[in-house]
């Protein structure tokens, strides 16, 4: 049996998806020029029609009244019976003025003529003494009757008669006018509304051209500012400010990779050797000495952990918390310090908040005031004009004004020669102040006599919950 040939399967050929033409423009220069585009062809079509309309009722108007005019002149002649049978030819532009009876022969005329019966058929309304009317055709003519009496009391019609042409020449003129000049001025508005928004987009593409160069290593660059107050002068000094503020966060995070990094390698050095010591030689001072360097090393990373979260913005828990009660608190668990601890809190201080990174924000500070107090520290808590206020004084040799800023920066110490060992990691006010913030609050070196004083003020638990009322 022979074999069947075998067939290729067919493949199946999507068709091509055919895109609509872009009816906008994607520049702004084309979507200006295109609309200046748009706005000329639409007043040239309103004020084209407006302009053809109106003149054309002008120049009919002054038809009509010529011709009317010359009816009138020989209805009055009709009216005192000194009308004659050949009438003289009238006056401006008029074509024809004819007199009938009737019963529609003719008794006047400029020239000679035979009554058709769009004009013996046409006579005033009742109660009127003439009528008017557009005779159509080939060429257009204005008609005007008039009503006249004899001395006899027969009466008489009398019809005035102008073709339109000069009417519909000149305005067919107008009208060819707007059409040819439409394309040019439709054309120079779009060119002219092209070379302007060109002209105003030029800083744009500098701007953008040199924001497109600042990268990490060139956060030093700065997009040219035009002159000037309009908008793109104020985006260049936006997006400067912008650059200003991003160089500046920059900075910041190195200097804090960099601090970090070297408030880490000490601790892991030290415990590295004391281990290495302790393997060579078993001695339990060695081995207490590792532990305490691992719990300094255990801090550091807390703290950076916790400045990482607070970094990152999240939502703060919204827990009723009694600042005095949380005061007393601490107090009591620290038991004897190096100084003397003492409380002022006789009355609650209610805020709302999160219990435990406000009970870490008094901590920090009370541990900061400690290691400067020369033999006291003291807590307050209290409410000031209805605003929370948490308050640790010492009685230490105090914070310069020059400083007062500079404590609040990450690993910051105000005394270089001091050991690690006697002082913090650098990271307590820091990560104090910024607790504070994320309660809607702020911290602060206030002025003392003697001493440092640091001022922690928190929204009260009314102005929380309108703002949390605001947010929702």
């Amino acid at each position: 049996m022979a074999d069947t040939p075998r067939t290729a399967p067919s493949r199946t050929t999507r068709p091509r998806r055919v895109r609509p033409p872009r009816l906008v423009p994607r520049t702004v220069r084309g979507r200006s020029a295109a609309a200046a585009a748009l706005a000329m062809a639409l007043l040239l079509a309103v004020g084209g029609a407006w302009l053809h309309t109106l003149l054309r009722a002008n120049l009919l108007e002054n038809a009509n009244g010529r011709t009317e005019l010359a009816a009138r002149k020989v209805a009055s002649q009709a009216d005192t019976g000194t009308l004659p049978a050949r009438l003289p030819a009238p006056e401006g532009g008029v074509d024809l003025v004819v007199v009938l009876d009737a019963r529609g022969h003719v008794v006047a005329a400029t020239r000679d003529t035979t009554p058709t019966p769009a004009l013996t058929g046409f006579r005033p309304p009742t109660g009127e003494d003439s009528a008017t009317r557009i005779l159509p055709g080939g060429e257009r003519h204005d008609l005007v009757v008039v009503r006249a009496t004899t001395p006899g009391g027969e009466a008489r019609y009398v019809y005035g008669m102008t073709v339109l042409s000069d009417v519909d020449a000149a305005t067919g003129a107008i009208g060819w006018v707007l059409v040819a000049t439409a394309p040019l001025l439709i054309g120079l508005a779009a060119a002219l509304a092209w070379a302007v928004t060109g002209a105003a987009m030029r800083p744009v593409a500098a701007i953008r051209t040199e924001l497109d160069a600042v990268t990490a290593r060139e956060l030093d660059r700065r997009v040219p500012e035009p002159p000037g107050g309009d908008e793109i002068a104020l985006l260049a000094r936006t997006v400067n400010t912008t650059l200003d503020r991003l160089e500046q966060s920059v900075g910041q995070q190195r200097r804090f990779v960099a601090d970090a990094s070297h408030e880490l390698r000490g601790p892991i050095a030290a415990v590295r050797s004391r281990l290495e010591v302790a393997l060579a030689d078993p001695d339990e001072a060695a081995v207490r000495a590792a532990l305490a360097d691992t719990e300094r090393l255990q801090q550091v990373a807390a703290d950076l952990l916790l400045l990482a979260r607070l970094d990152a913005r999240p939502a703060v828990r919204d827990e009723p918390v009694d600042l005095a009660l949380l005061a007393a608190e601490d107090a009591a668990r620290r038991g004897a310090a190096r100084a003397r601890l003492v409380v002022d809190a006789d009355t609650p201080v209610p805020v709302r908040g999160d219990p435990a990174q406000l009970e870490r924000l008094l901590a920090n500070l009370v541990d900061n005031a400690l290691r400067h107090a020369a033999g006291e520290v003291r807590v307050r808590a209290a409410l000031e004009h209805a605003t929370p206020v948490l308050e640790v004084t010492d009685d230490g040799p105090g914070i310069p004004p020059a400083a007062r800023a500079h404590v609040f920066e990450r690993f910051a110490r105000l005394d270089a020669a001091r050991t690690r060992g006697s002082g913090g990691t650098g990271l307590g006010l820091a990560i104090a102040r910024d607790i504070a913030r994320a309660h809607g609050g702020d911290l602060v070196v206030a002025d003392s006599p003697r001493g440092a004083r640091l001022v922690a003020t928190l929204p009260g638990t009314g102005a929380r919950a309108a703002r949390a009322a605001r947010g929702s």
